[in-house]
Order: C-alpha cells, then structure tokens, then sequence
C-alpha cells in the first residue's frame, strides 16, 4: 500500500468569500511536494479594519515549506483570486505562476508595479495541453464567468485526478468569453474523478442561472428610454457586461465616457489580448464635457460604494469636471456584495437628494451572477460523478449546504475550512492536520499580520480616544512643574463643563504630588499610576477610558 499522501489545503476562500489559496500536494508525509492554486485579497472596511489597505492570507505555512513548491496556478483575474500573488511571490519563494492569456497579461501588470519580475508568469493553453509540475499534471478548462478567460483545473496525480472549478456558471451564451461545453466536461469525467473541489457561493440560490445574454435587452431598453444622462456601474471586471452597456448606449446614440482607472485598465486588458472585439469607441472625459448630457453614457467604477470609486465621487459634486442633475439616471447594474449595502446606500441616497433616478437590480433585470446556482451546481455534480466532494468559496452555511447536496447524491463530501488538512486516500476524504491560518494585512507600505496588534490599537483609539501625558521628573528626582496633557478624539469639555485637558492636568498633578520617593525612581511605575488615572479621569468626565501614552524626561546633572 503507497504511503504517498494527496492533500488539499485551503489557506483561504474556505468558509469565508474572497481571499483564494489552495494548497494541493502529495508525496510522502511531511515531505509532499506542492502546487498553489490562486492567491488572493480580500478588501478591508472602516468598522473593523480601519486604514488597511488590502488584506491577504496568512501563507505563513507555505513559506515555511516553499522548498517543497513548485507553481502557482491562477485560475482567472479577479482580486479574491489574483490580487496576492506580486505581494507574496518572493515569500513563496519566487516559484513560476501559470496563467492563460487575459490572466496572465494582469498578473504580470501586478508584478511589475510591486518590483516584481514578470517574466515569472508563463502564459498557458487550454485542455487538453498540459502543465507539468512535480507530481502533477495541469490542464486549464474554460469556464464561464463574470471576468473572461476563466478556468477550472484537472489536477492529475499518481493519486486520482482531482477537478477544482475555480468560479463557474454553466452559461451557454456567455457574450464574451467561452460558453458552458457539456461534450467538453463530460471528456474530463471520462477517466474518472477521484475528487470534485467545487465554488459554493450561490448554492442557496434554487432556480437555475441566467445568462449574461439576457441582461442586454433590458439595459438598452432603459437606456434608450431615459432622458438625461446615464451613469452605469458595474463590477469592472465584467468586461461581457461593460461591453453589453456600451453597446447599448452606442444603439441610443449616445457617447461613451470610461471613468475610473480599473475601468479602462480592463477594457484596454480586453483589446491587448483580443478578446474584446468591437467594443464601442470612447471619448476622453474632456469631450464629454461639451457634449449634450442627454447624449452621454458614462461606465463608471464604484457599485460596492467604494468611497474613492468614481460613482462615490459624483455623489460628493464632481468627478473630473462632470456632475449628475435632476432628470438624470444612474443604473447599478450589479449585486451588493453582502457587508457594502451601507456605503451603496449613503450614495444612492446622495444621488436621490440630487433628483438622480436611480435603478437598481432588485428585480434581477440588470444584473446576472457569475456563479452556479444550486441546480447547476448539482449538474455540475452529475457530470463528473466524483468519488469525493470539496466544497469552497464560501462561507461555512454554504460549504455545509453544499456538501448536504453530495452525500444526498452518494458523494463522500467534507466540510474542509481553512487550516484544514484533507487527504483524498481512501474512499473518504478525511481531515489529517490542522494549520495555524490567518490573514495578513497590507497597511501601507507594510505587511503586518493580523494578531500583530496594529489595527486593534487603532480600533481602540478609534472608540476611545487617545491622551499624551508628558512629565518631567527633575535631577533631585521630584517632579519639575505639572503635567502636560494632549488629547486626540475626545471631547473638549466633559461633564463638569471644565475643559477635559484642564481636569486632567489637575487630577495627575495630585497623582504625581501623592507618589512616594520609591515611585518616582522607577519610570514604569509612574507610568502606571498616571495611566490609570488617565483613564479613571476620562471614564467620569466623558465615559471613555482613553488610550494613554505617558512620557517620562529626567533631567540630568552637569
């Protein structure tokens, strides 16, 4: 019996949405050589998360072992998939990347901003070719998806072959892209699947999905219906539906404006790589300032409500010399992601005090997903007939819900979160290790991790303020004058109507009058009692207990 293990890990993407990396190996215990699937981010917010800039997975294990790694396969180009891969690339030891065309062309982007070499990133064909590395043997299929170029993966090894769907539908007119192919996926099954790792995202969603091609009536029939001008956001990585709104608007007779730079970044990746055929021709925002409002079409970026999206930015006045009126429409031809409905509804209600019309997708006319939906996840099932089943991309109801769906069918199924070791030996997937998993936070210029305490540290300044104490202990070892108090993020006066630095001043002059010789030789020890009646202080006057920071100078003898 072969002591060979094959294993799958998720680092990220299992039980949450956003943030994809898988890990598969196999070889001996231990010593496995491995493959990466994705890297990718997801994006902070304000509540809990404030000034992070993007937030990655913790690879702190792979790069413990990246000896033992030999590529990192990428999927398809959207953020939660790609968007880590500049950042962690030297980490992982600077291993090849493999990509298809569209992909590839954004991943070496992506390292060339970060001073990484693109070089690394190799451009590969489609199934039936083949990817050697180490053990494995890799083949990119089409999938169709909100972002073109999608793939899935057949992953052969010794062990069995193992498909990963990457993020699918099953659309068989796509628009832009490549269409669902039954013949194509049923070739895959033929030799046998030894284990489906499959998206569950949309696995509480009953009906079947729609297809992209449905959504293009509807959005020209509002567009041409409308009378001033229109602005349409939408996710600008769906290139199928920017080019189906541009078409739309181009049949009104109106001039299309791109605002926002990753919306022209994907429609110029679009044109580079070939994929992008017939797209409408743009005006520069500069003409469509002197172009009749009610002959204009602008794509803009921001349906999450990011706040310097261009969307976001109309909604605060200007945006490059333009402005939304009265009588104009603003189309959000997308889904709210669960956790912006707040930031997309502050600039709906923006617009709205405007007398902008604003059209959303509440009743699914102008927005499709790019994810299967629950019968074509059981399709999707039915077709590769795997021995074991994998759910991922999701949150822990949806992977749950999904694997319910396999074992309902006769499919060993697991529910494998991140840190989850799985070893596909046997005829039942089986959780052998658990890894210490995580996230790693890009805060600026620095990669910190998340049990760092930097963002707790903020937060709490955040919710209660923050007081700089300064004292000056003289050369005899008594204190020299009063301390000196600064405050940031608290009130000006509390609730003894005195100014609150005028109180606290007082209070640690008495603080510092009580402390006894012993005290006053030993900094810590009068940081200590200034901090605590720091906080003592501001809880009674403001209901805060503060921050502090205590500065202790000792002036020394000539």
């Amino acid at each position: 019996m072969s002591r060979d293990r094959l294993i799958y890990l998720p680092l990220g993407g299992a039980g949450e949405i956003g943030m994809n990396a898988y890990v598969y190996g196999y070889g001996p215990k231990g010593r496995e050589r491995l493959i990466l699937v994705d890297l990718g981010v997801t994006f902070p917010d304000m509540d809990s998360t404030p000034g992070v800039d993007l937030i990655m997975p913790d690879i702190t294990w792979l790069e413990k072992n990246k000896d033992r790694l030999e590529a990192v396969f990428i999927t398809h180009a959207h953020e939660d998939h790609i968007g880590g891969i500049a950042h962690m690339w030297r980490k992982l030891g600077a291993p090849v990347v493999y990509a298809r065309v569209f992909t590839a062309h954004h991943a070496r982007r992506k390292m060339e901003e970060q001073g990484a070499d693109p070089s690394a990133v190799n451009t590969v064909p489609v199934y039936p070719a083949v990817t050697e590395a180490g053990p494995f043997k890799v083949s990119f299929f089409p999938v169709a998806h909100s972002i073109p170029e999608s793939s899935g993966l057949v992953i052969d090894t010794p062990a069995g072959r193992i498909v990963h769907t990457g993020d699918f539908k099953l659309d068989e007119t796509p628009v832009l892209g490549e269409a669902f192919d039954p013949k194509l996926w049923a070739e895959i099954a033929k030799p046998g699947v030894k284990a489906l790792v499959c998206d569950s995202t949309n696995v509480f969603s009953v009906k079947a999905g729609r297809s992209e091609a449905t959504v293009g009536p509807e959005i020209e029939r509002l567009i041409g219906e409308s009378a001033g001008m229109v602005v349409a956001t939408t996710f600008a990585s769906n290139v199928a539906r920017l080019k189906t709104l541009a078409l739309a608007g181009q049949r009104s007779g109106r001039s299309v404006v791109l605002l926002g730079r990753a919306m022209r970044r994907m429609v110029q990746a679009g044109m580079e790589t070939g994929l992008l055929k017939d797209f409408p021709t743009v005006i520069p925002v500069e003409e469509a300032r002197e172009i009749p409002r009610n002959n204009l079409l602008l794509l803009a970026t921001g349906s999450q409500g990011e706040r310097r999206a261009a969307v976001a930015q109309l909604s605060r006045g200007k945006y490059l010399g333009m402005s939304m009126k009265e009588g104009d429409t603003l189309l959000f031809s997308s889904k709210t992601i669960p956790g912006n409905e707040r930031g997309v509804i502050s600039i709906m209600n923006a617009f709205s005090e405007m007398g902008v019309d604003i059209v959303d997708d509440d009743d699914g006319l102008y927005h499709v997903s790019g994810h299967a939906n629950r019968p074509d996840i059981e399709r999707t099932h039915e077709v590769f007939k795997p021995q074991m089943l994998i759910p991922m991309h999701g949150e822990h109801r949806h992977l749950r819900q999904h694997a319910k769906l396999g074992e309902a069918r006769g499919i060993a199924s697991l529910v494998a979160v991140n840190g989850m070791m799985v070893d596909f030996a046997g005829n039942r997937p089986s959780v052998v290790e658990y890894i210490d998993t995580g996230r790693t936070y890009l805060d600026g210029s620095v990669k910190i991790g998340a049990m760092d305490g930097v963002v707790r540290e903020r937060i709490r300044m955040a919710l209660h303020g923050h007081v700089m104490v300064n004292v000056i202990i003289d050369e005899d070892d008594t204190p020299l004058g009063e301390p000196w108090v600064e405050t940031m993020g608290l009130p000006r006066n509390g609730t003894s109507n005195a100014e609150l630095v005028e109180v606290l001043e007082g209070d640690l002059t008495q603080v510092m009058m009580r402390m006894d010789d012993k005290t006053l030789l030993d900094d810590d020890k009068i940081e200590e009692q200034i901090r605590r009646a720091t906080r003592m202080t501001t809880q009674n006057e403001v209901g805060k207990k503060a921050e502090v920071t205590v500065v202790v100078s000792r002036l020394m003898g000539a």
